[in-house]
């Protein structure tokens, strides 16, 4: 509000424009996401407090509560992130039509591309252990995508086109072990590209895999 003894007035005698509303200078939502997720993976997310996701932010952790309600909300965003894109994946065209085969390898190469394109979530999503109710949910909808997985080689080995000694089980964690790794070393923008990357998966996957 202007001060009494020097009060503003717009031309023509009309009311000068509202000052505009402070904000939270720094960051956005989605950088206090970045960073919060930047520092659970470097320190651990049990091992992360509020004030040390302040100190890494540069603000106080009333700036932080402006957007998020607490750890567990930024730990549940980050990993709803990286599941929601990979169940986004089963939802396309190549994961619903055709030989479960090829849908097994659309769905294969299309974790890969989340994985690029979310690496910090899918990193975090790969390290929870279930201590909390988050991570146990983020857990069991790991299971249900796994178990998608399975459901797809099960039926590739019944129409012939996955040789029959594949366990599904077993086939779908090692498939997916597989991408899983690409979180401890792959970097982006330092060598293959996502769909390149996914060429490399996919072929050294599908050559163990499909029935000749």
């Amino acid at each position: 509000m202007p001060h009494s003894t020097a009060p503003e007035r717009a031309p023509s005698g009309r009311s000068a424009p509202a000052r505009r509303r402070a904000g939270r200078p720094g960051h956005d939502a989605e950088s206090v996401l970045r960073t919060a997720v930047r520092v659970f993976n470097e320190r651990g997310y049990d091992g992360t407090s509020m004030e040390d996701l302040a100190r890494a932010l540069g603000v106080t952790k009333s700036a932080i509560y402006h957007h998020y309600s607490g750890k567990a909300e930024l730990l549940r965003r980050s990993l709803d992130r990286a599941m929601d894109a990979l169940f986004a994946v089963t939802r396309e065209p190549g994961a619903t039509t055709g030989p479960a085969i090829d849908r097994l390898e659309h769905v294969l190469r299309g974790s890969v591309r989340v994985l690029v394109a979310e690496l910090p979530h899918v990193t975090l999503l790969l390290r929870v252990r279930g201590n909390t109710q988050v991570e146990r949910r983020a857990l069991k909808r790991r299971r249900d995508f796994d178990h998608f997985v399975a459901d797809l080689v099960r039926e590739g080995v019944a129409d012939g086109a996955i040789r029959p000694d594949a366990d599904p089980e077993v086939a779908a964690r090692l498939i997916f072990g597989m991408v899983n790794s690409l979180v401890e070393w792959y970097r982006p923008g330092r060598g293959l590209n996502a769909d390149a990357l996914a060429d490399q998966v996919a072929a050294a996957a599908f050559t163990g895999l499909r029935r000749h």
